[in-house]
């Protein structure tokens, strides 16, 4: 395990931390199939009843680490994929503890997770289009469930800048709180649910999401095949090249 990722299974809780602050957390390649390999560890092991996914209390997620992004981009089978697969098949309780940035990947992994914890520092963005992307994660379809179309276009699509409060008002996160209880807080709801009987637990949990499974399903599979197409777009291409000039 690199020491991008870190993790610790305590008390029936996996908490996966994030801990490549010097980049503001954002996912390359190798941290992305360290985190569909957690996963999938997690989802065999009996001992796990939750995962808790954090970064610090200054730093959540920046996104996908823009370098890593186009030097993979030519590729068919990127790991941000093989992540997101893993993220929606998970059949476990996940907790997010979130603060300060929470960027494109950094918002969407969230609209996967039961719960989640927002620090007031705490700044949601999805930049889809202005990377001449389009949305991914099956954000797409989980996003207007939650807040109706024309407020998911003006997030998804214009890329509007929200707050922790926001947030909450919006249904991606349960509560907001100060950065210095954010982690204690996230920690704390994931004992909380790991302590559950775990049949009624995970029961419940699959009631409440199997109804819209396979539409996220298909909808995913659709957001795969067109941001493959778009990244490999001359306008994507050419708005990531201005990025780092």
């Amino acid at each position: 395990m690199s020491k991008f990722i870190l993790s610790e299974e305590l008390n029936g809780v996996l908490r996966i931390t994030l801990n490549r602050l010097d980049k503001k957390n954002a996912l390359n390649t190798e941290m992305y199939q360290q985190l569909a390999a957690l996963l999938r560890t997690a989802a065999k092991t009996g001992s796990v009843h939750c995962v808790l996914i954090q970064g610090d209390s200054s730093c959540f997620c920046a996104g996908n680490d823009l370098d890593d992004f186009i030097k993979t981009s030519d590729s068919d089978d990127l790991a941000a994929f093989e992540f997101i697969t893993e993220l929606a098949a998970f059949e476990k309780p996940i907790v997010a503890a979130v603060a300060g940035a929470a960027v494109g990947i950094g918002t969407t992994i969230l609209l996967h997770c039961d719960m989640v914890i927002a620090a007031t520092n705490s700044k949601f963005k999805l930049p889809f289009t202005q990377l001449g992307l389009c949305p991914e994660a099956g954000s797409s379809f989980l996003l207007p469930r939650l807040i109706g179309q024309q407020k998911a276009f003006e997030l998804m699509v214009l890329g509007k800048l929200f707050s922790a409060d926001e947030a909450v008002q919006y249904g991606i996160a349960n509560e907001a709180c100060s950065p210095e209880e954010v982690l204690s807080k996230g920690l704390n709801v994931a004992n909380t649910i790991a302590a559950l009987p775990l049949d009624a637990l995970l029961t419940s949990r699959k009631l409440i999401r199997d109804a819209s499974k396979q539409q996220l399903n298909e909808v995913m599979a659709a957001e795969v095949k067109e941001f493959a197409r778009l990244v490999k777009g001359e306008e994507c291409k050419s708005i990531l090249k201005q990025f780092f000039k």
